[in-house]
């Protein structure tokens, strides 16, 4: 009996349109993603959409979001979109679950404290002013590029102090952006395509291969070198010890938690970066209130990790960036049997959520596809009733993202830095437009920089 209403409860989700017969709902999510995770809303708080003949279950809501990530999280597991990203970052902590991820929790979490973060800051501040240094009155630039060197070196930076790391960080250019393309086809795919050799897995399995094999090196070397005493990540990791277990990390479970940063870490900044600066161009009139502030709070001197609280426009800016531009998709699995949205869901069901549509549902977002920083006012994000269940850019609950601080003071700072020297205008001719990727980034953005009138 109890099957049966299971059986009966799950029959009466809402099923997306447009489905075709062996691949489902898949030719939708490869060719217009965004528009179709947008449109599921209209369909329930809860949408069926076909895998090939695998059943996916979209929330759509933040009710329903955050029981799954926050009030039911612990009959969740990662669910498929993690095991395609298991090749590359095994059981790092985007990837663990259980007690494996509460180890791991408990280990990483020290590294990304204020004080650590303060020590980071440094690199930030320095890599920031040399990309602004680089660039000449009138150049043409491709800034996606020089936001990706920014955010790959200051993270490479703080993970690997000696000339050891350097390998990683070109296996990481050469690589992330394979991985980020193809991660979400994967996932996306029927299942009968994960063993084929069709260019989205080759392209996938030869980057992570290729990135595994430099990071395990790197691990390796710096292990027999006893470079445990340095305050970068590697040397951290290696000698950390969990404070219950007395355990410390093997060489493999550092080089997963090295690989889970920097594919976590860099890209998502990058593209926060790129976005904020096209933005910008579009309102003149925040950028003006941008540059004021920095003014007022850092004048001359080079911006500090102390200036980062007190530039609030330059954060309402971010927070806006990433609301437009949130990560595509996510997964969870169930654990056990689950009752989500009114219907009872059996053990074993893929649960998936868009961060990129829950931010830009209408009811919540007035103008939800315009850039607008200040909804982050105050006063407005209170009548608009926006709170931590409809705003999750790095998450919720104990998966949250813990770097979320690191990379608030990154962007910050190269933001700060940058505005102060120069001001950013699109080269005519091309319109930036979303790139497919699990992290929506833009295809090409070519701005003309002029220096900043004082």
């Amino acid at each position: 009996m109890a099957v049966g209403l299971q059986s009966a409860g799950i029959q009466s989700v809402p099923r997306a349109p447009g489905a075709v017969p062996l691949l489902g709902h898949v030719l939708k999510l490869w060719r217009d993603p965004f528009g179709f995770l947008v449109s599921l809303r209209r369909h329930g708080d809860l949408v069926r959409v076909n895998l090939g003949t695998m059943p996916m279950y979209v929330a759509t809501s933040p009710d329903v979001i955050h029981e799954v990530l926050v009030a039911r999280s612990r009959d969740f597991e990662k669910g498929r979109f993690f095991d395609r990203l298991r090749p590359l970052a095994g059981n790092g902590l985007a990837n663990s679950d259980g007690e494996i991820h509460r180890k791991h929790s408990r280990l990483m979490r020290p590294m990304f404290s204020k004080d650590r973060i303060a020590g980071y800051s440094a690199v930030m501040t320095r890599n920031a002013q040399t990309i602004a240094d680089s660039w000449t009155p009138g150049q043409q630039i491709d800034l996606e590029q020089d936001m990706a060197t920014y955010t790959v070196e200051t993270l490479a930076a703080n993970m690997f102090s000696s000339d050891i790391g350097l390998p990683a960080v070109e296996a990481v250019r050469r690589n992330l952006p394979v991985l980020l393309k193809n991660l979400l086809i994967r996932t996306a795919s029927p299942t009968f395509l994960d063993r084929l050799p069709i260019p989205a897995n080759r392209d996938f399995d030869a980057a992570a291969a290729e990135l595994r094999e430099v990071i395990d090196q790197v691990v390796a070397t710096a292990r027999q070198r006893g470079d445990t005493g340095r305050d970068d990540l590697l040397s951290l990791l290696l000698a950390a010890q969990d404070e219950e277990s007395g355990e410390g990390l093997s060489d493999l479970e550092v080089r997963d938690q090295l690989s889970t940063v920097l594919f976590a870490g860099s890209e998502t900044t990058a593209a926060a970066l790129t976005w904020v600066f096209h933005e910008l161009a579009t309102r003149p009139d925040i950028e003006e209130q941008i540059v004021a502030e920095i003014s007022k709070v850092v004048g001359d001197r080079p911006v500090t990790i102390t200036d980062v609280p007190q530039l609030q426009t330059i954060r309402r800016v971010l927070d806006e960036a990433m609301r437009l531009h949130g990560v595509t998709l996510l997964m969870r699995r169930t654990t056990t049997s689950v009752e989500l949205a009114g219907v009872t869901l059996p053990a074993g069901t893929e649960v998936a959520f868009s961060l990129y549509a829950l931010h830009r549902d209408p009811e919540r977002f007035e103008n939800p596809d315009t850039f607008d920083p200040d909804r982050w006012l105050p006063e407005r994000q209170q009548a608009a009733g926006i709170g931590r269940k409809e705003f999750i850019p790095f998450g919720s609950g104990n998966h949250k993202c813990i770097a979320d601080a690191f990379v608030w003071a990154e962007a910050t700072i190269a933001i700060a830095t940058l505005l102060a020297k120069w001001q950013l205008a699109p080269v005519p001719g091309h319109t930036p437009k979303q790139v497919v990727s699990a992290v929506p980034r833009p295809d090409r953005v070519p701005m003309a920089v002029t220096p900043r009138r004082t």
